[in-house]
């Protein structure tokens, strides 16, 4: 039988004495979905040959599934808040499972892209329930200590996704083939749900309101809106309904937050909270992460595809280039606090500008003629430059951001900056994997050109960051 705490239980009488094995237990399921975030791009270009998929397709292949993850996180943390986190966690990790199991099992590129938006919805419905019951089962050290575990863990899933993808795609264990990017969660979910139930306690916050459903619904649809005319309208030749729906997805988004913010009830939590919206250092930081991710995205998504299908790389070969980044960001990820505190914006400014300039790198190093093969080499520099500026710009990012925000908004406003990262992940897989795939089509110069073609629009990227950093706080408050 599992415990069931509350925060007033949780700070007033002894602590969870399990509570670090309930740690273990949901760190391993929040390993699934950030190991997911990067694992497929490696594996794009071999699902595309073996489904038979169009470009579009491949995009939709990311984009659904940050689509479903930012559709949902907020109600997500919301419903675990007032309900009870272990139930929604629970739900989460076994509804990935069978949510990997049927993209392992995907027989189209339409039955992959439905599969991969429940990834993403699942995913979305455990995450934050492991970051909320961290903060109700640990106080004081012990809080810093769990937080810190949980970042290291979220860095090396980031490193090692693209690496891992590669090797389970080469190995093709049991013939699987890039089936097994996917079907690796299946028994993972099995074992984590199990030792859930037995490990984990049911937390929850009393004082929690009723979560906004409606105002959920209508963020899920303004934001497949946006995204969705700017996948399918390169091939369909820019319709008039694409940009209707474009349109109609700002305006439902601006009008939600329009709701929001003259929202007075005191039973029903916003899922904008518009006071944060009015601090320039939150608004401006939430646009520094959505424009991190368009470009972090779309760079992965496109390289993978130039490296194997362009340039002759197995996957695993792809893989390993990929390695040179996540070595940079190893390097400057554990000094990149440290310096925030004492240097504020000017570190992450630095850090957007390392991103451009190694991207900018990459770039000058293509071959666009498309005649030559460009080997590993000439791209390692770029790729641990940028990856270096990753480590600056990222991991201070959130406590520089919400150190200006007041401590009872802090919960809803990570949520946005989660639900940010997100969606911006999907609006760059769209519109930088669009700029690629017509560079690089018939009557065009190949998959070098089709890079060559895009990268601007990845140092653009950064490059705005950059400029944006400037109206962050000067130093993190502490």
């Amino acid at each position: 039988m599992s415990a069931t705490l509350t925060p007033s239980r949780a700070g007033a009488g002894a602590p969870y004495p399990r509570r670090w094995a309930a740690a273990a237990v949901m760190m391993v399921a929040a390993l699934m979905d950030l190991l997911d975030v990067t694992i497929v791009n490696v594996a794009i270009p071999s699902i595309g040959r073996d489904l038979g998929a169009s470009e579009s397709a491949l995009q939709w292949i990311v984009s659904a599934y940050l689509l479903g993850f930012a559709a949902t996180l907020i109600v997500a943390g919301h419903l675990g808040d007032r309900y009870g986190r272990k139930a929604l966690f629970l739900a989460g990790t076994a509804g990935f499972g069978l949510a990997s199991l049927a993209c392992g099992a995907a027989r189209s590129p339409g039955q992959l892209v439905a599969a991969r938006a429940a990834q993403g919805v699942m995913a979305a419905l455990l995450m934050p329930q492991v970051l909320g019951s961290f903060r109700t089962l640990f106080q004081g050290k012990e809080r810093g200590a769990v937080f810190g575990m949980y970042g290291a863990v979220a860095g090396f899933a980031s490193a090692v996704g693209l690496l891992l993808g590669g090797v389970l795609t080469d190995a093709d264990l049991f013939g699987w083939g890039w089936r097994s990017v996917f079907l690796v969660n299946v028994p993972v979910a099995v074992a984590t749900f199990v030792a859930g139930l037995v490990l984990v306690p049911a937390t929850r916050e009393r004082s929690a309101g009723r979560p906004d459903v409606l105002g959920s619904l209508v963020l899920a649809g303004a934001l497949v809106a946006i995204v969705l005319p700017l996948v399918q309208g390169h091939a369909n030749g820019w319709p008039v309904w694409g940009w209707v729906c474009l349109a109609a997805g700002a305006v439902a988004l601006a009008g939600l937050g329009v709701v929001e913010g003259r929202r007075r009830s005191a039973t029903v939590v916003p899922l904008l909270p518009a006071r944060a919206f009015r601090l320039p250092a939150f608004s401006v930081g939430v646009l520094v992460q959505l424009l991190f991710s368009v470009g972090m995205q779309g760079f992965f998504l496109v390289f993978a595809i130039w490296l194997q299908a362009g340039e002759g790389y197995t996957p695993l070969q792809a893989g390993v280039v990929t390695v040179a980044f996540s070595v940079g960001g190893f390097l400057t990820a554990p000094v990149a606090d440290g310096l925030a505190v004492r240097y504020g914006r000017l570190v992450l400014g630095a850090g957007a500008l390392l991103m451009a300039g190694g991207f900018a790198w990459v770039w000058s190093a293509v071959d666009g003629s498309g005649v030559a093969h460009t080997g590993a080499w000439p791209l390692v520099p770029g790729l641990l430059v940028a990856g270096a500026g990753l480590g600056f710009l990222v991991v201070p990012l959130v406590n520089v951001v919400l150190s200006a925000v007041p401590a009872e908004l802090a919960g809803g406003a990570a949520g946005i900056f989660s639900t940010a990262q997100q969606f911006g992940g999907a609006v760059g897989a769209a519109v930088v994997g669009t700029v690629f795939f017509d560079g690089a089509g018939p009557g065009a110069g190949g998959f070098s050109e089709g890079l060559a073609t895009a990268m601007p629009w990845v140092v653009a990227a950064f490059l705005a960051c950059a400029a944006l950093c400037a109206a962050l706080p000067r130093r993190t408050i502490v």
